[in-house]
């Protein structure tokens, strides 16, 4: 039924086509052609070379502080350490397996105290064979005496010559070189036995441990460090553009960390001749009183007297006004007539506290931006930044006192009452 009907309608189509006009048909094309295709075509061609609108940029609104002359709250400070003046790595003069250590880090030891030993086992053999050998040339050297002696007394009788009485002389003189050989063997044995065992030879404290039970030594290798009672020192490092400052015997002021004594007094007593080769920095060592000293490996503040700024008039700013490109430091100046930003490089010589202190760059009276500098650009117009809670608290504020100044109603007087017309009262 479907396809009867397809059918019926193409027919139909057919033959309305073949009789319809034929200049009719084409006016009529013509006129469908100009009315919704022209237009359509040349809407996309001037939609598509027309050039997009720019958008307009926003004005920012920036924090600003008002640049000028503060005083420095703080001087230059450095970390440091507590440590002894003189500290020792020791180890043992031998190698071997190490047996025993009684020692643990932050223990007081006296002078002769045991820290470690390894195994002797084979220092003794070789002291027994030293024994043996120190016997043995004995025992050669007398038997040369007793020759000697004997062929002496055949010289004395002209039984022998002079040269055999010679080679006697010479043979007890070489047994007496090899039992001072031997003896000289046995001590060094000795000797060597007695470093076996490792011993303080200084009363101080155990700062470190660097060797096991179990671990086998070679000679020198450090098994103990131990900081010898006595003079304390701090030390701390300084950049290289500062180490110039500090000279040999400058004071400095030393302040425990979370405490609130006062500051301990000291003296620069070495300067490092070359930088570390890690952290390029140079070391710095400070004698200071043992007697109030505190308590080894303690941290401590340091403050070199050279770098005490404190009271110093400086310019400062906040560190979040502050930006870093490829040139160095700039920070953002408001022109007040213009309400535009420019870009202006600065030199920034150390920080206070959580400001940075300007050296170069910066004039009193200036507008820099501290807030929202990374959406800047040069030229830029901005507005200043207002709080909305401090300016809805100040027109409640003028508005209270806009309110007390004005009478309120109930001060007013009442109105006069109206009067009756008299022919009313009539």
């Amino acid at each position: 039924m479907r396809s009867l009907n397809k059918m019926t309608a193409t027919a139909f189509y057919s033959a309305l086509l073949k009789n319809f006009p034929k200049g009719v048909l084409s006016y009529m094309l013509a006129k469908l052609f100009s009315v919704v295709f022209v237009p359509l075509g040349c809407t996309l061609l001037l939609v598509g070379c027309s050039k997009p609108v720019p958008m307009e940029e926003p004005v920012r609104s920036v924090k600003v502080q008002t640049v000028g002359m503060q005083s420095m709250e703080s001087g230059l400070e450095f970390a440091g350490e507590v440590r002894a003046r003189v500290e020792s790595r020791l180890g043992f003069r031998v190698g071997g397996k190490l047996t025993e250590r009684p020692v643990e880090v932050g223990q007081r030891v006296k002078v002769g105290q045991v820290l470690a030993r390894i195994d002797p086992q084979d220092y003794k053999l070789a002291q027994d064979a030293a024994r043996a050998q120190l016997a043995s040339a004995v025992t050669n050297r007398d038997l040369t005496a007793a020759e000697l002696k004997r062929f002496k007394d055949l010289r004395d009788q002209n039984f022998i010559s002079s040269a055999e009485l010679e080679r006697r002389e010479a043979a007890f003189r070489a047994a007496q070189a090899q039992y001072q050989q031997a003896q000289a063997q046995l001590s060094g044995q000795a000797n060597q036995l007695s470093y076996a065992t490792l011993v303080a030879d200084a009363a101080g404290v155990v700062t470190a441990v660097e060797a096991e039970v179990g671990q086998v030594v070679a000679a020198g290798t450090p098994v103990v460090r131990l900081a010898q009672n006595g003079k304390r020192d701090v030390v701390f490092s300084v950049p290289e553009d500062k180490v110039a400052a500090i000279r040999l015997g400058s004071l400095v002021d030393v302040r425990v960390w979370g405490a609130a004594q006062t500051a301990l007094k000291g003296a620069v007593r070495e300067v490092a001749a070359s930088a570390d080769p890690v952290t390029r920095t140079f070391a710095v060592k400070v004698s200071i009183d043992s007697a109030n000293a505190p308590p080894l490996g303690a941290t401590v503040t340091v403050l070199p007297q050279v770098f005490d700024n404190r009271g110093q008039q400086v310019i400062k700013l906040s560190t979040s006004a502050l930006q870093q490109d490829g040139n160095g430091t700039a920070v953002w100046v408001l022109d007040p007539a213009t309400m535009t930003v420019q870009l202006q490089r600065v030199q920034v010589s150390t920080a206070d506290g959580n400001s940075a202190v300007i050296a170069a760059g910066l004039v009193p009276g200036q507008l820099v931006v501290v807030a929202g500098v990374h959406v800047l650009s040069p030229g830029q117009k901005v507005t200043i930044y207002q709080d909305k809670l401090a300016v809805s608290q100040a027109n409640a504020q003028k508005a209270v006192s806009q309110s007390a100044s004005s009478p309120s109603p109930a001060a007013m007087p009442p109105p006069a009452p109206k009067l009756a017309p008299a022919s009313a009262a009539k």
